[in-house]
């Protein structure tokens, strides 16, 4: 786990995988038993579960119930306007950290002026477009190692890196350890015996992830990157390549789909007894 997120919440300690919210969700429940909460007034907040409608988007409270962590906005798109209200939606029925991928600047800084506002800090991957409004992060349980094959395929490792952080999982990038020279990925070699799950992001012909494949006990997530040119096809040559990996245990997510990769290793590594 980086430093920087390290820092917001550094008095947790690894504890039971109760989300936020269902924790709040109990505590009404309680409430209401108790008395000190009637019928009506938990209706009232209990009413935008499991959405809310706001005509462009359906902002779903409901996922961290479901899944452990709330709704990852998609800013690609979508205006400036329509990412604030989503953002805001969520920080009203959740408790837990908010991302937002694929952001433009203007959007950045618009989520940036928001999470200035309610108190929160924010965490950004600028590279990458991904900022996020860090609150209530989970404490960091498992280790996702995240690796690239290129420096080039940075922008995408860091959105799986800051996708499992704020998913609760420990992760940590290991950066341009690709085929052209196998010597950088044999001093990691420490790091991959002791990872619960492994992302390996790689573009030009994707051969990293059979590699890593082949030398990890843990599951492998590989995430083709658009980095190369040419026969590379934007990242379809990596794709079909990490589709047809020989080695057992290696998986695939779509081309420059960091999001989806990191979500994924940490759904794995908080599982990892």
């Amino acid at each position: 786990m980086s430093g920087e997120v390290a820092r917001l919440h550094p008095e947790q300690e690894p504890g039971p995988s109760e989300t936020p919210y269902e924790r709040r969700l109990g505590e009404l429940l309680e409430s209401v038993a108790s008395g000190a909460t009637s019928p009506e007034e938990a209706r009232r907040a209990l009413r935008d579960l499991p959405f809310t409608d706001l005509g462009f988007a359906k902002v779903d409270h409901h996922r961290e119930l479901r899944q452990g962590a709330c709704e990852i906005v998609f800013a690609q798109g979508k205006t400036t306007e329509q990412v604030v209200a989503i953002v805001e939606r969520l920080l009203s029925g959740n408790d837990g950290p908010v991302l937002v991928s694929r952001a433009a600047p203007e959007q950045s800084s618009a989520v940036r002026r928001l999470g200035a506002a309610h108190g929160i800090p924010v965490v950004e991957r600028p590279a990458a477009g991904a900022i996020a409004l860090a609150r209530n992060i989970p404490a960091p349980v498992g280790e996702v190692l995240v690796l690239t094959a290129g420096t080039a395929d940075l922008p995408v490792a860091e959105e799986a890196e800051l996708t499992a952080t704020l998913l609760g999982a420990g992760a940590e990038i290991v950066a341009d350890v690709g085929v052209a020279g196998l010597h950088r990925l044999a001093a990691a070699r420490e790091r991959l015996a002791s990872a619960d799950a492994i992302v390996v992001i790689a573009g030009m012909e994707g051969a990293l992830a059979s590699v890593v494949g082949g030398m990890a006990t843990c599951p492998v997530i590989a995430c083709p990157t658009s980095v190369g040119y040419g026969a590379s096809f934007g990242g379809l040559a990596a794709l079909l390549a990490m589709l047809s990996s020989c080695t057992p245990g290696t998986v695939c997510v779509d081309i420059d789909d960091g999001v989806g990769a990191g979500y994924a290793a940490a759904l794995i590594a908080r599982r990892v007894p």
